[in-house]
């Protein structure tokens, strides 16, 4: 029976990924506009330039620091097709599936089993069981943390490959596949980079499948007790992209961090260009605004709703296929 529950949800997992790549690697290149340097942040304190013969101070101004424009969910489409090829709108699909068969089939499957192991019988005589929302959110809290400590070195590997056509070509790394990226990962950055950005990824991971899993049931069952709708189709698409909003809302900060960590490259012998998540935060904040942490929303819910339905409508569909195994 637990067995079963990895499988199904493993399944539909990669199909959602595989669906809504394209959605996700344009979410990736908005996170990463403007960051141009992130290592050259400038100093607060006045140059201060004594003159020979002179008592006049003389302080140079602030540098003036220019970010580039930034453009839309179509317009970095539009661009990426322009300047790279339509192929390039599944650039790093195998670290996508890869990333999908560990993460999300380990977070899917284990919510599952708690889901099995927490839910508490009806109080109508013949209902189905059911599961406190508190007990939801921590089942997905675990989940996610587990299944995202799991499939890091994959996601890593996702964000470079996707990222790898905004570098100038002197400085891409160009890797043929997923299994390349992490095998030139380990050899020349060591494996510790496979796991580089790995709290991040946790953090995302367990309010994604909390706010994702534990949401979508909640919305469903609330459907389904209101009368509102039947158990099918409509059901499922009206719970899974409500579910999808929670899950886009709370992630994208971590998100944000999450891409510009996981990216950023780090030269032997040189300082990298953040310490940490919270290095990384604070030069976003102080170059970009606030606001930059909630850069890419816009295909973040894009593809979070759409990947959310995917995923529920193919999981409701996959466990009628299974139920009798």
């Amino acid at each position: 029976m637990g067995v079963k529950g990895f499988v199904e949800g493993g399944i539909a997992s990669i199909v959602a990924g595989c669906s809504t790549h394209p959605l996700d690697l344009i979410k990736v290149r908005m996170q990463l506009q403007g960051e141009s340097n992130p290592t050259s942040v400038p100093s607060l304190r006045p140059a201060l330039a004594f003159q020979t013969g002179s008592r006049s101070i003389h302080v140079s101004p602030p540098p003036q620091i220019t970010q580039p424009p930034r453009v839309g969910l179509v317009t970095v489409g539009v661009k990426l097709v322009q300047q790279e090829g339509l192929a390039a709108l599944f650039s790093g699909v195998s670290a996508t599936v890869l990333r999908q068969t560990l993460y999300s089939t380990t977070r899917m499957g284990l919510y599952d089993l708690l889901k099995q192991k927490w839910s508490v019988p009806s109080p109508v005589p013949g209902g189905a069981t059911t599961m406190p929302l508190s007990r939801k959110i921590e089942a997905g809290l675990i989940a996610g943390g587990v299944g995202a400590a799991v499939g890091n070195p994959a996601d890593v590997a996702m964000v470079r490959m996707q990222a790898d056509g905004r570098l100038p070509p002197a400085q891409r790394r160009n890797y043929k596949s997923v299994v390349d990226a992490i095998t030139k990962m380990a050899k020349q950055e060591g494996v510790a980079s496979l796991w580089r950005g790995s709290s991040l990824t946790v953090n995302r991971a367990m309010l994604v499948t909390a706010s994702q899993l534990a949401s979508y049931d909640q919305f469903k069952e609330a459907i389904l007790e209101k009368g509102l709708m039947r158990d099918g189709l409509g059901t499922h698409v009206t719970a899974s992209f409500a579910a999808g909003f929670v899950a886009a809302v709370a992630s994208n900060p971590v998100d944000v961090i999450k891409t510009r960590v996981m990216n950023m490259r780090v030269e032997p012998g040189a300082e990298p260009p953040y310490t940490g998540a919270l290095d990384c935060a604070l030069k976003t904040v102080r170059a970009e605004g606030p606001m930059a942490l909630y850069k890419g929303f816009i295909p973040t819910i894009s593809r979070q709703g759409p990947f959310t339905v995917v995923l529920f409508v193919t999981l409701e569909q996959v466990r009628k296929l299974f139920k009798d195994f």
